[in-house]
């Protein structure tokens, strides 16, 4: 059971997890994990479901999957009948009157929606993310040079289930740098393969860029792939001009999750974030919503 804070209504929400009783099977159990270090974390694997997700049969998952996670059908661009393939559907574009954007300059919103935890003044060699893991900034995107710019600064970790809308956007105006890519595995960011796995982030596939903010400074996006995420698609141009909540890019099927870091005194997260961060609960958000202020001096 993963329980969450939903700041709308001000109480903890227990999380409906798309193949929980497969997650809980692969990760707990002594055949499960074999199965996954051998199959599953693979990148063939991924691949291999992400082809049948682009194929026109897929289709027929479309309306179980939104009637078994009650997802809001009328927040959709296309109507249901007009989706080619499952990832058609889940990559899934709204209307913009679902995800308004918060447009004054000084707010910090959100790159996306899923369930966000926040942490201050950070140790490059010792971040913590769910459950209590540990990792080494540096490793997230092999560059030692760049992991020094955000030494005291802030991180976010915005966790995308597979029912959350999965495409993100940014959270300023500015311009971005090429994304670098790096390879890795495909484990589940899932809370429940967190607690297991060591260092998923660092070991999972994942792509990192700068944005150069008007804002907030020079800020950190690193998109993290997982089990089944076909691709990662980059649709922004580099360098080239972007207005706050322009879209970035997006996820093909799967969880996946998005890892900003922002310099030392750009930024203050709001205080109930942070509250929850401290007591161990994620905080669900959507894309456009502020979540901080820029520190202005």
């Amino acid at each position: 059971m993963i329980k969450y804070y939903n700041r709308k209504v001000n109480k903890y929400e227990v999380e409906k997890i798309a193949g929980d009783k497969y997650l809980n099977w692969i990760y707990s159990s002594p055949i499960g994990m074999s199965f996954l270090e051998i199959i599953i974390k693979k990148k063939f694997f991924s691949k291999a479901y992400g082809l049948f997700c682009d194929s026109k049969v897929s289709c027929k998952k479309i309306d179980s999957f939104i009637n078994d996670f009650n997802i809001d059908a009328s927040e959709f661009e296309k109507k249901i009948d007009e989706f080619k393939s499952f990832n058609d559907f889940f990559t899934r574009k709204l209307k913009n009157k679902f995800r308004p954007i918060d447009t004054n300059r000084q707010v910090v919103i959100s790159p996306g929606d899923g369930k966000l935890m926040a942490y201050e003044n950070i140790d490059l060699n010792k971040i913590v993310h769910i459950k209590g893991g540990i990792y080494k900034f540096h490793e997230l995107i092999n560059n030692k040079d760049t992991s020094k710019e955000f030494l005291g600064g802030t991180c976010l970790i915005l966790r995308l289930c597979p029912t959350d809308y999965h495409r993100y956007h940014f959270i300023d105006s500015g311009a971005c740098s090429t994304s670098f890519k790096i390879s890795g595995d495909y484990y589940s960011v899932n809370p429940i393969a967190l607690s297991k796995v060591p260092e998923i982030f660092c070991r999972n596939e994942r792509q990192w860029s700068i944005f150069d903010t008007d804002n907030f400074g020079r800020v950190l996006y690193i998109e993290v792939g997982a089990t089944c995420v076909g691709s990662i698609v980059q649709t922004y141009r580099v360098s080239e001009h972007v207005n706050k909540g322009d879209e970035k890019g997006y996820f093909k099927f799967g969880g996946s999750t998005i890892i900003m870091m922002f310099q030392k005194n750009k930024i203050k997260i709001d205080s109930d974030i942070i509250y929850q961060t401290q007591n161990g609960f994620e905080t669900s958000v959507f894309m456009g919503e502020k979540i901080g202020m820029q520190i202005t001096k």
